[in-house]
């Protein structure tokens, strides 16, 4: 078990959760993840780590509350104790110098951006987030985000900052008007990852995607996770969860999207 530091709802239905996870924070880096059961009747719940003090040994997560284990998840307070937490899990992210990086992170992954650009600025990159959401209101982390990049670019469905559209319309207008970038990384929901590696597909500009939202097990023993990569078969959880967006199929990933939709309808309503 874990206990919950501090826990805030940052925006409608997204919460930021602080946990005493020491022997975890000592290890983590940038682009890992943890698997967490809220009590012991709930199932585990991937959540890329969003920050973490070694000093202090903490760990930050940020969650959408989507499905019954996340509306379970919200109703924790401060206090409380999380049945399990475990990790850091899945491969790091690649940091080091290569020159201007866009990373681009919508719902729980703006919080899942924020230690690959802070890690990557540390080595003397330029970096460039975009940041998207339905609504100015749904954003969060705009100074944190701004604190560690040269530039942060948001983009809103209704246009109350930023463009109005997604991230990848940004993307793909600043790419055709001769924009370089020398790395895209996209940390969200499946669709806007997919978008983000189409947009620059033309452009051949290695774009990096974490796919941690097909996930359940984390640890490679159930097979949920499997995605074809280059032809070949691949576990999110132990082979990545990082990967080249271009050599991902994502036919395969987006029609997998709802399998599970009529089971969470049931779970939520028990």
């Amino acid at each position: 078990m874990v206990k919950i530091k501090e826990k805030t709802k940052i925006a409608p239905n997204i919460h930021s959760c602080t946990v005493e996870a020491p022997d975890i924070a000592r290890k983590a880096l940038p682009g890992q993840f943890v698997i967490i059961i809220p009590d012991e009747y709930s199932e585990r719940i991937p959540m890329t780590i969003a920050d973490w003090d070694a000093k202090k040994g903490t760990v930050t997560f940020i969650f959408l509350e989507i499905g019954a284990s996340t509306q379970k998840l919200a109703e924790f307070k401060q206090g409380d104790d999380l049945y399990s937490f475990t990790g850091p899990l899945g491969k790091p992210m690649e940091i080091k110098k290569f020159g201007t990086v866009a990373l681009v992170g919508g719902c729980y992954g703006i919080g899942g951006i924020y230690p690959v650009a802070r890690a990557l600025k540390e080595k003397g990159n330029k970096i460039i987030c975009f940041s998207e959401a339905r609504s100015k209101f749904m954003l969060y982390w705009n100074e944190k985000l701004e604190e560690i990049s040269d530039e942060v670019r948001y983009a809103t469905v209704d246009g109350s900052l930023g463009i109005k559209g997604h991230a990848y319309d940004d993307i793909e207008e600043n790419l055709k008007a001769g924009k370089k970038f020398d790395r895209i990384i996209a940390i969200g929901c499946t669709f806007m990852m997919y978008r983000v590696s189409e947009a620059s597909r033309p452009f051949g500009i290695e774009t990096i995607v974490s796919m941690n939202t097909v996930m359940i097990d984390g640890t490679g023993m159930c097979g949920a996770c499997r995605l074809v990569v280059e032809g070949k078969t691949k576990f999110a959880c132990v082979d990545g969860p990082h990967f080249n967006g271009h050599k991902v199929d994502w036919d395969i990933i987006l029609s997998r999207r709802k399998a599970y939709l009529d089971e969470e309808i049931i779970s939520q309503e028990r």
